[in-house]
């Protein structure tokens, strides 16, 4: 194509340009096989990875199909390397298969003998492999079958998983559309049905976007006893509340496992937290994995999944798996470990597109950079390295320019997040807002995330207990002072509490108070990142300009 909208780099980076008649074409063309990078105005960039074809492959995409895409939609000749590496990656995928043998069980079977001569030899994957059937077959411990996946995926040569699923305990659940007062999106319905054709894997939808549709569409597909792990409580009481309000469950139906209640039910939500707890050195509550025969388990937030989970998913190979997530972005780089043991990326849509179709709300970054304090700048500069992040991104100016960006909203409901518990009860009091952190109770919290829904609070001061899966639909304004150094993930979930879409149309503002001239302002910038990516382009400004016309 000779003014195609795409330049194919041979760093394997591919460039799109949004304004071109078929850059949506190009877009749903490259998109099972390329990672969206980055995404501001005009000019979108995507990579090809191993793992990324790999994806692409697990979801039935071959290496003709990629070829095709990228020679049919690229403005230039696409470089001969990147076309053979991508048909060499692609096909390492799959010669190894894990299958069920009718006599022997679980097997590893190779259609590159070669190959399985490697990995026998290797002396992290052999101790999980039983005896040599024949040339080409050896037995797989069953329990071994996720840390198998795992570890041939690091390797270089990741398995074909045609094992199947057991069906689990059957438990009928069914959507309820309430004479039509609801229904199903366009995106949430392809999302459901993507994961279930492949049995196993993850699905990425912008916060806000009704990731619990999805997961409660799919536990109708299933038809199964259920295990729902969430990151807190409170987000386990909301997917409860979801669940009653749009399927046949009954309230007797759904268990809670969580610190404050032990109960298994046909559909069981449980926290990541207390699933992790030791007790003696012993993770006593993991048996909550064996005490039903579960037809399907949902990871929700799955970027957060703890690694003792990972460890327990690897023995939860036979179960239907769906993650569900904002974004695949791990600070500790183990997506490799959510492809293996959750399965494949299965459906991704991309912030901006959702926007556009008015199911979240358009939002405006705004970074305010703020001047220390001679005083704050000499207690800066002569702090230990560890301690000047605190310092500067607790600094007390901030409390000052807080407030005059409240005043800027005086009729909206506000979020002030932070990560610094002394902070959050200086603006708490100046602000005369309450406060929820970590000590909050359950029920003071519920209780007054429902005060804020209502509009009986106006304002609330929250820690990082507010970063996930907390539904306030009616936050429009987020003023965030302080966070967990230069987390992209936190960046893109505190933008998140924002997106509902407001019942008036309006937009929302995300506010990031940013210490001038300190690491405040590095961590800033790396955060903001992954939000650039999606497509949020953000604002500066001086504080010193705030009560000025340019923000409002």
């Amino acid at each position: 194509m000779a003014d195609g909208p795409l330049i194919v780099q041979s760093d394997k980076t591919l460039l799109l340009e949004v304004d071109h008649a078929l850059a949506g074409e190009a877009r749903a063309a490259i998109a099972p096989f390329a990672e969206l990078e980055r995404a501001p105005e005009h000019v979108h960039t995507y990579r090809v990875t191993p793992l990324a074809l790999w994806n692409a492959r697990a979801a039935g995409h071959d290496a003709e199909q990629v070829v095709d895409a990228l020679v049919r939609y690229s403005r230039f000749a696409v470089p001969q390397p990147l076309l053979v590496d991508v048909v060499d990656t692609m096909a390492r995928y799959g010669r190894l298969q894990l299958v069920k043998n009718p006599a022997h069980g679980l097997t590893l079977v190779s259609f590159d003998r070669a190959v399985l001569e490697e990995v026998l030899r290797n002396k992290k994957i052999s101790p999980m492999l039983g005896a040599r059937v024949d040339e080409d077959t050896v037995v797989v411990h069953p329990s071994e079958r996720g840390r198998l996946k795992q570890m041939l995926l690091k390797v270089g040569w990741p398995a074909e998983d045609l094992a199947g699923y057991v069906d689990g305990e059957a438990h009928a659940i069914d959507l309820d559309f309430h004479d039509d007062t609801w229904e199903l999106r366009d995106y949430q319905q392809m999302a459901a049905d993507s994961f279930w054709a492949g049995g196993s894997g993850v699905v990425v939808l912008p916060c806000g976007a009704g990731k619990t549709m999805v997961g409660a569409a799919a536990m109708a597909k299933a038809g199964a006893t259920t295990l729902i792990l969430v990151t807190n409580t409170v987000a386990g009481r909301q997917w409860r509340r979801e669940l009653i309000a749009r399927t046949s469950l009954t309230d007797e139906e759904i268990g809670e496992y969580s610190g404050e209640r032990k109960e298994i039910r046909p559909v069981t939500i449980a926290t990541y937290q207390v699933i992790t707890r030791k007790t003696k050195g012993e993770y006593k509550n993991l048996e909550i994995f064996d005490s039903r025969d579960w037809g399907l388990i949902i990871y929700d937030e799955v970027h957060l999944l703890p690694a003792p989970v990972f460890r327990l998913t690897a023995d939860l190979q036979s179960r239907r798996r769906l993650g569900l997530t904002a974004t695949l972005v791990r600070e500790d780089g183990r997506e490799g470990d959510v492809f293996s043991l959750i399965g494949p990326k299965r459906y991704d849509a991309p912030w901006k597109d959702i926007e556009a179709q008015g199911w979240i709300a358009p939002a405006e970054c705004i970074e305010v950079r703020v001047t220390l304090t001679e005083a704050e700048r000499m207690a800066y500069a002569v702090a230990e390295p560890e301690e000047r992040y605190k310092l500067c991104s607790t600094a007390h100016t901030k409390v000052a320019v807080v407030r005059s960006i409240l005043d800027e909203h005086p009729d909206a409901s506000t979020l002030v997040i932070g990560a610094y518990i002394d902070q959050l009860d200086e603006l708490g009091e100046v602000l005369g807002a309450p406060v929820i952190k970590g000590s909050t109770r359950t029920k003071e919290r519920e209780q007054l995330f429902d005060d804020f829904r209502q509009g009986r609070i106006r304002t609330l001061v929250v820690s990082k207990v507010a970063n996930f899966s907390i539904d306030l639909p009616e936050a429009s304004v987020a003023v965030q002072v302080s966070g967990t150094f230069g987390s992209r993930q936190e960046e893109a979930q505190r933008l998140g509490r924002l997106l509902r879409p407001k019942h008036d149309g309006s937009q929302a503002y995300f506010y990031s108070v940013v210490a001038r001239d300190t690491v405040d302002a590095d961590y800033a910038a790396h955060r903001q990142r992954f939000l650039a990516e999606q497509g949020y382009a953000y604002r500066i400004t001086d504080a010193d300009d705030l009560l000025g016309p340019t923000i409002g």
